[in-house]
């Protein structure tokens, strides 16, 4: 036989023992986890470092264990997970390994000193390898440099929150160095040590008594991580579909959580995040299932869990709805979820129709100027109100160029308490720079319409239907509904083709907001790079 012919034969084998082993389905897994933190703030040795990893790692490696017995595929693990948070550049050095690019085809469990001393990534791997299971999880990166990269840090080794992903052999098939979006206003002030400039490369410089940090606490790593110069877009094949990844806060930014889904077609996003809940529109599974709605994508979220500082939230996300979830401000344990989904959703009959989101409000009658109407804020970005004073009815609110329009009924209109139908189309500022248009119906905190937009977890008022629009100038929109109690309605509402988000049947609980959160990527304001340095 020809060699040629050898070379074809062999292909078509390949290609016919890869569809062979696709799945149609696969079982996810996350687990939320509530972390073993440090129990110092100072620097500690190496080994007091892995000491404490292990401990996390023995909690993750039993719900890697549990998940594979119960069938699972691929189990999520949250950012943080390993070692905490609450760390100086200095002090989270000891718990950083050097982590490779992928493509160097290796498998820590078998051979773990190829790259140096790797114990995190040798366990991680044999976790994978000995379940057969991919495991995904979050560690710290470090990176040698020197003073031909001018961006280099002065301590001369760049240090990142870093993603990996082991499969079912154990190999790393992923890493991702989490990006900071370009359009933070993030201020770290910091005095520069000059005795450090001519640091050992990837050695912690030491602080200058009169250091000083000023940052914002949702974004503190900004103090010890570094931020790669362009975001990373990293995705890798499975027998059960093509996936992506990024993490906690990147979720909110064109790159690159969209370019994965809308340009690189991934199947499925992984999601480990250390995320603090904000109501009424960023709690974790209000947003993160909305994401995945809005996306038409499936998305495994693994959070990690510390009440006091309003972390929970959990999820197995389908582009139809979340398959399971997870959200518990009352005790302080860990939490595995495993569910079934399509590993190639787009295929699936279920997946939802392209939607013309302003196509229904577009019809509505336009604005007039009323005196009902009244101004609130919702996390800082000032909304235009107006309340809903009857048991039912069609109102308009409009603020710029979004009109937002809603239809409802309540099951029973109380007297304790009031919901108002807000918008709000501007550039968001606090904690980040973004543009937002959101359409929302919420239960305001009490009577006193001052209350509006205050966050509110319970509420009594039933509605019989609504239908919330609005004329949102871009495609990105995020449909929410959360109910009393922080609870999602899988299954009890609908987007439809014309952008009308609306209950398909009468909500079976009290709501506390409906709403479509819209992302105008474009009109993000460019900021400067805030890349931190040794010397903060």
């Amino acid at each position: 036989m020809a060699p040629s012919q050898t070379l074809v034969r062999a292909a078509v084998l390949a290609l016919a023992v890869l569809q062979a082993l696709a799945l149609d389905t696969f079982i996810a897994a996350v687990y939320e986890h509530a972390v073993i933190l440090p129990r110092t703030v100072h620097k500690v040795s190496p080994d007091d470092a892995l000491a404490l990893m292990n401990r996390n790692m023995d909690v993750l490696e039993g719900a890697v264990k549990e998940a594979a017995k119960q069938g699972a595929h691929i189990i999520v693990t949250p950012e943080d997970g390993i070692y905490g948070w609450v760390f100086t550049r200095e002090t989270i050095y000891p718990y950083l390994e050097d982590i490779p690019d992928p493509e160097v085809n290796w498998i820590p469990c078998t051979d773990p000193t190829r790259f140096g001393r790797a114990p995190v990534q040798e366990r991680l791997s044999c976790m994978a390898r000995n379940n057969s299971i991919y495991v995904v999880a979050n560690i710290g990166d470090k990176k040698p440099c020197n003073s031909s990269d001018p961006k280099c840090p002065s301590d001369g080794c760049y240090q990142y929150n870093t993603d990996v992903v082991f499969d079912s052999e154990g190999k790393l098939v992923a890493r991702y160095h989490k990006a900071m979006p370009r359009y933070l206003f993030v201020s770290i002030l910091g005095q520069r040590d000059a005795a450090n400039t001519e640091a050992e490369p990837c050695v912690p410089a030491r602080h200058g008594a009169g250091a000083k940090h000023q940052y914002n606490l949702f974004m503190s790593e900004a103090s010890y991580f570094n931020y790669p110069k362009e975001p990373e877009i990293i995705t890798f094949e499975t027998p059960f579909g093509k996936f992506g990844i990024f993490t906690c806060f990147d979720i909110l930014f064109r790159e690159p959580a969209v370019v994965l889904v809308s340009e690189l077609q991934v199947d499925t996003v992984l999601f480990p995040t250390a995320w603090m809940n904000v109501l009424p529109f960023l709690t974790a599974v209000e947003f993160h299932s909305a994401w995945a709605m809005g996306m038409g994508v499936n998305f495994l979220a693994s959070n990690t869990h510390n009440t006091i500082m309003s972390m929970t939230g959990s999820g197995i996300y389908a582009p139809d709805g979340a398959r399971a979830y997870y959200y518990n401000m009352k005790t302080e344990d860990g939490h595995l979820l495993i569910a079934e989904l399509d590993s190639h959703p787009r295929l699936s009959t279920a997946f939802p129709p392209a939607v013309s989101w302003s196509s229904y409000a577009s019809n509505v009658e336009s604005c007039l100027p009323d005196e009902n109407d009244f101004s609130g804020l919702i996390f800082h970005d000032q909304f235009t109100f107006t309340e809903l004073s009857k048991p039912e009815g069609s109102v308009t609110v409009c603020q710029k160029d979004l009109r937002c329009h809603l239809s409802y009924k309540m099951a029973e209109k109380r007297d304790d308490e009031v919901y108002v139908l807000g918008a709000f189309d501007g550039l968001h500022v606090v904690e980040g720079q973004y543009y937002l248009q959101i359409c929302t119906l919420l239960k305001c905190k009490s009577t006193d319409l001052s209350t509006c937009g205050q966050p509110v977890e319970s509420a009594q008022t039933k509605f019989a239907m609504f239908s919330l629009s609005g004329t949102f100038g871009t495609n990105y929109v995020f449909p929410e509904v959360l109910y009393s109690g922080v609870q999602l309605a899988p299954g009890e509402f609908e987007v439809l083709k014309d952008g009308r988000l609306i209950s398909k049947t009468p909500p079976t609980k009290p709501v506390v907001t409906v709403t479509l959160f819209g992302r105008w990527y474009e009109k993000d304001s460019l900021k400067q790079d805030p890349q931190p340095t040794a010397s903060l």
